[in-house]
């Protein structure tokens, strides 16, 4: 995920481990040619199909107490699985928001930079069923 977000032009460093306190990067997010903020990163491999793929209002607001004992000002919590709605109105409810990034997102991110795709082709063979 690190790799990602620094390929979209954050400039981050991975905090990640069990003494994290709750940030896994840390780092600045350019916001013009002149600002810069300073960043936090939280990253749950949440498994999308496994028993607990939502992120919770609990989550988030424990991140935005981590994100700002850093001194952050744009927290960014991304999960493989899903936000539920409460926690997504407690990352806007509170200052400061926190940006949620959910797999869908992910993969779309990943898909516009084609960060670890290969194109291969796939026959069709239902398309030569026409000439039978």
């Amino acid at each position: 995920m690190v790799h990602l977000l620094k390929s979209y032009g954050m400039q981050l460093s991975r905090t990640g481990g069990s003494n994290d306190e709750g940030v896994d990067a840390i780092g600045l997010a350019r916001v013009s040619d002149v600002l810069s903020d300073r960043v936090a990163v939280q990253v749950k491999r949440y498994n999308p199909e496994g028993s607990r793929s939502n992120i919770e209002r609990r989550d988030v607001a424990l991140f935005q107490r981590d994100d700002a004992s850093k001194g952050a000002e744009r927290p960014v919590f991304v999960t493989l699985g899903s936000f539920s709605q409460a926690a997504r109105k407690a990352a806007t409810d509170t200052t400061p928001h926190v940006n949620l990034v959910d797999g869908e997102r992910i993969w779309e991110l990943v898909e516009r930079k084609g960060m670890g795709l290969r194109h291969t082709t796939v026959l069709d063979s239902a398309w030569f069923d026409r000439f039978d």
